[in-house]
């Protein structure tokens, strides 16, 4: 009887953890018919005259109700892939059609999407579009074939991308997979950011960063900024570029006159 129970209990939780699986899967298709971009704008430092923009996941379903939720949930359902090519075919024809002026479009990539065979492809969307996107990798998951992956990134600057170190000091990533070598830019976590021009370990921290990246003629971009006071300490400190609601809320492209 014992077994019988467990075994009916071991079923029931399957059955449960199946029933949710559906009803993610079910959100994040909802997600991913209204999937939509918005543009944040990167400037210098220094003039704060306009570098470019980050495209920045959206969704006009709430089933799934922040980017980080959408994320979480492709990779549960092993679809980060399907959401990848979404997320590039959108920004490329935003960027086809957006004036030169508009400057460098940062398009984020998941560390599993440099697996993906389409985004290697010169036929691509988005590699169309090559030489005016920046793709920002974020380590949000660990992979094994390191030393694959950065032939990937290789092969990615051969089609004429750049590349970008995604949340940097923000629990993801890490100088491991990639080094200055590897990238074009790095750009600051938030979590770096926030109150830098209070705590000075932060600013040393920084101070190093942008020393190091210097060196190797990597820009670092300081994302997340709210403050005129956090503004002035990332540029102090050798920031090339800045990101943050100081500078604008993320919009629709391109509510933002030229």
């Amino acid at each position: 009887m014992f077994a019988t129970g467990s075994a009916a209990h071991a079923l029931y939780e399957a059955s449960d953890a199946a029933y949710h699986l559906r009803e993610l899967e079910d959100k994040l298709q909802r997600c991913l018919a209204t999937l939509t971009l918005h543009f944040q704008p990167i400037v210098h430092a220094g003039t704060r005259t306009r570098f470019g923009y980050e495209a920045l996941l959206r969704s006009i379903d709430r089933a799934l109700p922040h980017p980080g939720a959408i994320l979480d949930a492709a990779e549960r359902l092993e679809r980060t892939q399907a959401l990848g090519r979404n997320v590039r075919a959108q920004a490329a024809k935003v960027i086809a059609s957006a004036p030169a002026e508009r400057g460098l479009m940062f398009v984020n990539l998941h560390l599993l999407d440099l697996f993906d065979k389409q985004l290697l492809s010169p036929f691509a969307p988005l590699s169309k579009v090559a030489s005016r996107v920046d793709l920002e990798i974020t380590e949000r998951t660990s992979v094994e074939g390191q030393i694959d992956l950065r032939y990937r990134v290789a092969e990615l600057r051969e089609l004429g991308f750049r590349i970008a170190i995604d949340d940097l000091g923000g629990g993801h990533a890490r100088m491991g997979t990639f080094t200055p070598l590897d990238t074009d830019f790095v750009k600051l976590d938030m979590s770096l950011v926030r109150d830098v021009d209070k705590h000075q370990l932060k600013q040393r921290l920084i101070r190093s960063v942008t020393q190091l990246c210097r060196e190797q003629g990597t820009q670092v971009i300081g994302e997340g900024v709210e403050t005129e006071a956090e503004a002035q300490v990332l540029f102090d400190l050798g920031c090339d570029l800045l990101q943050g609601y100081v500078i604008a809320r993320p919009g629709p492209p391109f509510v933002d006159p030229l």
